[in-house]
């Protein structure tokens, strides 16, 4: 049965990322909400949808729809999302779940309280990279995670002039709060250091200590631009390291014979590196970032099923984390 869904926030964000990806699975978009009437009236153009509206309570109390997605702030998020739950409908959100680790506690309670799911956005399990690597850890063929490295990093337009950190850490460094787990293991501590060079010039290192034993680095800071690429993994193991840059290139380093000296030398399966990237050409939108493959995973689970979808309780992990990195860095 096709799920019917109202949805609140139509901007960039949610318009050309989000939607577009949404409307491919088995879904129809009911209704829309948002404040702008402009961006309202072109999303429902865009994705042909006549009921439009610029109340979130309004959408919420609707008859007509089985479930609730949005892309608003993390104050808006915690309130409309504990109104939708109330009502008793499923919840897909975009991170940050709220603007606090309390306010996702709350969202965790309000979902249990009414048995229906919440579902967030951490769509970097799902980038195509990321989820390379992780099928190849979970697959056994790797064996023991010794460490993790890498960086994510943005620029300082990120604040407009006004140098306010909480926008950079709510909306950039939760993704990686979450993602550590997700590739490696429960986190058991978390430390940082930081140098500020200037006004929203920001860099620090947060460093991990996992439940499985290994450690991990991850830099990140906002004196980069956003038009080179700014984001890498590299998972270390014995005699194995993948590395992903940029989300869409992979390889794994495993243990090649020297070949200089071989006359036979070529590429020997279960020795040599493996490396993958995807090919921008064809046709197909193969969504690298990895939106259609997590809401792959959250529309069936909108509608009852057991899937591998981030939860609130993902959501409420990677907050608290992320307050703690705050906490470290004194900002």
């Amino acid at each position: 049965m096709t799920l019917k869904i109202g949805w609140i926030g139509c901007g960039i964000h949610a318009s050309q990322m989000l939607l577009p990806q949404l409307v491919r699975h088995d879904v129809q978009l009911t209704a829309l909400c948002d404040i702008d009437g402009n961006r309202l009236a072109a999303a429902g153009r865009q994705f042909g949808v006549t009921h439009l509206t610029n109340d979130a309570q309004e959408l919420i109390r609707r008859t007509d729809i089985d479930a609730v997605g949005m892309a608003v702030g993390p104050d808006q998020h915690l309130m409309f999302g504990k109104m939708a739950l109330e009502r008793g409908l499923p919840v897909f959100m975009e991170k940050p779940p709220s603007g606090s680790a309390a306010g996702a506690r709350e969202l965790l309670a309000a979902s249990e309280k009414a048995g229906k799911p919440l579902l967030v956005g951490f769509m970097k399990r799902y980038s195509a990279g990321n989820k390379i690597a992780s099928n190849i850890l979970r697959s056994g063929r790797f064996g023991d995670v010794h460490g993790l490295t890498g960086y994510y990093m943005t620029a300082p337009g990120y604040f407009a002039g006004n140098v306010d950190y909480t926008g950079f850490f709510l909306h950039h460094c939760v993704h990686h709060m979450d993602l550590v787990s997700f590739l490696v293991s429960p986190v058991t501590k978390l430390t940082a250091r930081k140098v500020e060079k200037g006004r929203g010039i920001l860099l620090f290192h947060v460093h991990f200590d996992f439940e499985c034993g290994a450690i991990g680095t991850i830099a990140m800071g906002t004196g980069q631009s956003r038009g080179a690429p700014v984001e890498r993994i590299e998972i270390m193991g014995d005699h194995q390291r993948l590395e992903v840059d940029n989300v869409i290139e992979v390889r794994w380093n495993r243990n090649p014979p020297f070949k200089i000296d071989d006359p036979a030398a070529a590429l020997a399966d279960g020795e040599d590196t493996l490396s993958w990237k995807p090919n921008f050409t064809a046709a197909a939108n193969e969504d690298p970032k990895g939106y259609h493959s997590l809401l792959a995973d959250v529309v069936p689970a909108l509608a009852g099923a057991q899937t591998s979808a981030p939860t609130i309780r993902d959501g409420v992990v990677a907050m608290e984390r992320l307050e703690k990195l705050r906490h470290e860095l004194a900002l």
